[in-house]
């Protein structure tokens, strides 16, 4: 057990440092290509960290597709969203909450108003058109509701892109540049493209490394201590699936870029409510009931209570973003109580 947990923190320990790495490439290609904080927040790093669990679901219904395997690739497409909206938020607002406490910043998310709105009510309205259109006229149109989520994140794409927004004000050098000038050898370009490259996808695959092992260790703790692996699967499992975008935000709340924090979050759920539901549509059944469908409805009321606060008071409150972790302990014990 004691090698175990070794493991266990180990793997956090990765995550922790691949963040760090990834948030700092990230920047650098955004500042040398003169992208906006939105692009870069919420397409560039949102992307790139929902990718690895956008696999997942890609393989367990079109390669392996029987049966069980659709089950686990549908729960895995609404648990991104979930657990985005959820974890996701309560991380982001436990955080503004620990650095205010203890005077390190004031008790106030600096957000592109603007952005995080137009993420919030693309999120809402693309992934409700997926969750309750089905239920209402049946599996019928599920081919043209996925085309229908698809071109709406092409234009969610295009809307950010061409939106007015800031530029990255503040940026630290690259790791990787930094690493080789250490070692004595001059460039020309200590920013170019291949370097951001290496630095970038090589933290990322590094992120996967780190929470795979994070769950198999997590689990193993679970055995010992006697909790249910179907209740682990269904309670902790998901958490590791998104760590990218949940430590990337941490790792920029702490530097004072709330507006990546929330970017990389809110950029996630659009993609992750749109292509990786776009495949449930077309190889699935995709008939939402019990547990699954509870899952999407608290992602969606929990994106709601953020856009009515935005829209009614012009800000995202970090109450409003602890309530992330009230939805996901009571989506919890209702796992639970129906088990």
């Amino acid at each position: 057990m004691f090698i175990t947990t070794l493991y266990f923190i180990f793997s956090l320990f990765l995550i922790l440092i691949a963040a760090e790495l990834f948030t700092n490439g990230v920047e650098v290609l955004g500042n040398k290509y003169s992208f906006s904080k939105a692009v870069i927040g919420s397409i560039i790093a949102a992307v790139g960290t929902a990718l690895p669990e956008t696999i997942l679901p890609i393989v367990a219904i079109l390669f392996l597709g029987k049966g069980a395997t659709k089950d686990i690739g549908v729960g895995a497409i609404l648990g991104a969203p979930f657990m985005l909206s959820t974890v996701g938020f309560f991380l982001v607002g436990s955080s503004v909450t620990a650095l205010a406490l203890i005077k390190k910043r004031k008790y106030y998310i600096e957000i592109e108003l603007r952005s995080v709105k137009r993420d919030t009510l693309f999120f809402v309205m693309l992934y409700s058109v997926s969750v309750f259109v089905p239920l209402l006229i049946g599996q019928s149109f599920n081919a043209l509701i996925a085309v229908l989520l698809l071109t709406g994140y092409l234009v969610y794409a295009a809307v950010t892109i061409r939106s007015e927004s800031g530029k990255l004000e503040h940026f630290e050098d690259l790791y990787t540049s930094r690493l080789v000038r250490y070692f004595g050898i001059n460039m020309s370009d200590p920013h170019h493209i291949g370097f951001i490259a290496l630095q970038v996808i090589g933290t990322l695959i590094v992120m996967i490394i780190g929470a795979h092992l994070f769950v198999g260790e997590l689990e193993v703790l679970s055995l010992h201590f006697g909790i249910s692996p179907l209740l682990f699967a269904l309670m902790i499992a998901p958490i590791a699936t998104e760590l990218p975008e949940k430590f990337n935000s941490v790792t920029w709340i702490f530097k004072g870029r709330d507006a990546l924090a929330i970017g990389n979050i809110t950029g996630a759920m659009v993609f992750q409510a749109t292509f990786p539901v776009s495949i449930g549509l077309l190889f699935t059944e995709w008939k939402l009931t019990g547990a699954a469908l509870l899952s999407a409805v608290i992602a969606l009321v929990s994106a709601l209570i953020m856009l009515v606060g935005i829209i009614a008071k012009k800000r995202v409150s970090p109450i409003t973003m602890l309530l992330g972790g009230m939805f996901y302990a009571l989506y919890i014990a209702a796992l639970i109580i129906v088990r």
